[in-house]
């Protein structure tokens, strides 16, 4: 699925080894080349992300701040 405003949508299979494929669009629009490593972040009740390499900053900072506010 194509987006004018930058937002993008794909389905993957999952192989037997648990395996998924990252779609060649993805893989060109986020740079992601053979060898790379991806960062998989999960929460059970907002699902799976795997951002670009250069937000994980900004995203680990999210994280656990809504980390620190759900303990409260």
């Amino acid at each position: 699925m194509d987006s004018k405003r930058g937002k993008y949508a794909w389905t993957v299979t999952v192989g037997e080894k648990g395996q998924i494929v990252i779609p060649k669009q993805a893989r060109d629009i986020f740079n992601i080349k053979p060898g790379d490593t991806l960062i998989m972040l999960a929460d059970d009740k907002k699902g799976i992300a795997i951002p670009p390499k250069s937000s994980f900053a900004e995203l680990a900072a999210k994280i656990f701040a809504d980390k620190e506010q759900d303990e409260k």
